[in-house]
């Protein structure tokens, strides 16, 4: 969910103010060049679904549970093997569910128990499988539990959190990543403390170090494992453990956040207790939401000789361009690359371009001017798909979804973008900066309502959506999309198709090719005797590209953006052509 926020927020304040800147594939090819064991995990489409944003059944404008019941069926089309939902446990909804109030309940705004049962159901007999986001580095502040912490000193639910004495002087600053003075120690006169919120003062940190916190946790966990959920992503698990002395930290530590506020001194205790007493007794698999500084760190994750989680969620690709031409394709292919050959014989990867915390992804790593869009977002989701790793793909985006870019403040909905904001209007920056940068960056963009026919409201919902709808859903839509052999709907479905087909792109053996090329994204797969290459130029104007020695393509592409492809020593390819050919 956040690990992300951070660095998002700090770049629109950085332009604000002064001074500052179960369906399986069926080939029966083995990955014998690799010691990687076969998996559904590793196999499947993660498709992931904004709750909020999907579709509303009732007409309050907010999506829902049954919403996304009446909707299993075009799910099922996609070809994905499992949904991750974002939370919907009950909320006061300060950062749209990731403040929980009741871990066992359903938020009402998306319906009951019921309707989950009947959602889970309906998924499983359709052979999709259901990850669910497991929120445990805090909670809100109308939890049970922190109305009985703040209460008194002697509650027995204190130490679920980490309280500071006031009378000791105020701790050592510790930055919070929504408060609108980034300040993540709130003074309560209660009981005259300062409690630790790592996000917004409605979201008061958990203390793992308490035992008896720990097997709260652990019993949640298993009451939705015993419902069949097939799936848990552990969000911002890297923060849990903290030295609880709160000894100052070195200045600028905030622009290293993750090197100081991750990997906790018994980070890895935790998740190792956590294996034992819960997840190794469930058929799931399991998910870091960051992992780390990089791929070593990453790696103590998910080893399975570790036995503690399954795959690993990092964020350095999707990090990049978080300013206005900010990187480079050669950045970018280095980033992938350098974490596929750390995770190339152990551990597993996520592999993602977008999600509820970043811009849609054509608007940021595509074209989304009406004469691109549509090429740029297919090439975008051959990359995704035809990656080592698993595929995590954000809802709309098969669409090619597109960021609203919204004028006012007005218009925003998301507790980053609202109270980064104010801290600029507190400290005389610039608005209209903000604003700017706001329109490229600010997790809004992503979450507008998903755009399913011309109707009003995209067909979302018959009321006022909670928040705007693209205009653009007239042109672009579902409904459309569907009817269109050629729509980047159609090629998202073939995409899927092909992937399941074809193992070698699951566990083939990754190799970058022409990495100095600032334009074109070239690497094979290869897996036993099958061997596939993939070519993918990243700009809006035609390129050529002359194919290695030894590389010689055999029969026609397994995927193509464009209408036609001919092969020969060298490749034309059209602006954000993406070729997927088999090779001899």
């Amino acid at each position: 969910m956040r690990i992300l926020t951070k660095l998002l927020l700090a770049t629109l304040l950085l332009a604000g103010l002064p001074g500052r800147v179960w369906a399986q594939p069926t080939t029966a090819t083995k990955p014998t060049n690799t010691n990687q064991a076969e998996t559904w995990w590793k196999e499947t489409v993660v498709y992931q679904i904004y709750p909020r944003s999907f579709q509303d059944s009732n007409g309050d404008g907010v999506g829902d549970l049954q919403g996304i019941i009446s909707r299993l069926d075009y799910l099922k089309s996609l070809g994905v093997g499992a949904v991750w939902l974002n939370p919907i446990y009950a909320s006061p909804n300060d950062d749209n569910g990731y403040d929980i109030s009741d871990y066992r309940r359903i938020q009402p705004e998306f319906g009951t128990m019921q309707d989950f049962d009947a959602l889970l159901r309906g998924l499983h007999q359709r052979g999709i499988r259901l990850v669910m986001d497991m929120v445990v580095n805090h909670s809100s502040d109308e939890h049970p539990w922190f109305q009985q912490a703040r209460s008194s000193r002697t509650s027995p639910y204190r130490n679920y959190y980490h309280w500071w004495p006031a009378e000791k002087g105020k701790p050592a600053p510790r930055y919070s990543f929504f408060d609108v003075n980034s300040d993540a120690w709130k003074y309560d006169s209660l009981t005259n403390s300062y409690y630790l919120h790592y996000f917004s003062r409605k979201q008061p940190d958990l203390n793992w170090e308490n035992p008896k916190l720990r097997q709260e946790v652990y019993s949640m966990m298993r009451f939705w494992l015993d419902k069949g959920v097939d799936g848990l992503r552990m969000d911002a698990f890297q923060y849990v453990s903290k030295d609880t002395r709160f000894p100052v930290l070195p200045a600028g530590y905030e622009k290293d956040i993750i090197r100081y506020y991750g990997g906790g001194p018994h980070l890895h205790e935790y998740l190792q207790e956590m294996n034992r007493e819960v997840l190794r007794n469930y058929p799931i698999m399991t998910v870091a939401e960051g992992a780390g500084t990089g791929p070593t760190d990453a790696m103590l994750f998910v080893d399975p000789a570790r036995r503690e989680l399954d795959m690993a969620y990092h964020f350095e690709g999707v990090d990049l361009g978080t300013g206005p031409n900010d990187y480079t394709l050669t950045d970018f292919k280095r980033v992938y690359s350098r974490w596929d050959s750390a995770f190339a014989q152990r551990g597993w990867l996520a592999i993602f371009l977008a999600n509820h915390d970043v811009p849609r992804m054509v608007s940021k790593f595509g074209d989304d001017r009406p004469a691109f869009r549509d090429a740029s977002s297919k090439l975008l989701t051959t990359f995704i798909l035809t990656m080592r790793g698993t595929p995590y793909y954000f809802n709309g985006d098969e669409l090619g979804m597109t960021n609203i870019r919204f004028e006012r403040i007005e218009d925003y909905r998301d507790v980053a973008t609202l109270n980064g904001y104010q801290q600029v209007k507190n400290q005389g920056g610039n608005l209209q900066a903000f604003l700017t940068t706001a329109k490229r960056q600010a997790r809004d963009n992503c979450r507008t309502p998903f755009q399913w026919d011309a109707t009003a409201n995209a067909g979302f919902t018959t009321g006022t959506p909670w928040l705007k709808v693209n205009p653009n859903y007239s042109i672009l839509n579902q409904a459309a999309q569907d009817q269109n052999p050629n729509s980047v709907l159609n090629y998202f479905r073939r995409a899927t198709a092909t992937r399941k087909q074809h193992k070698v792109l699951v566990y083939g053996q990754y190799q970058l090719l022409d990495a100095a090329n600032p334009h074109v994204y070239a690497y094979t797969r290869t897996l036993g005797s099958e061997k596939v290459l993939v070519v993918l130029n990243f700009t809006s104007e035609q390129r050529r590209w002359p194919l290695p020695t030894g590389l010689t393509p055999s029969g026609q592409p397994w995927l193509n953006n464009y209408p036609s492809f001919t092969a020969g020593p060298t490749l034309a390819l059209q602006p954000w052509q993406a070729v997927v050919v088999p090779l001899r």
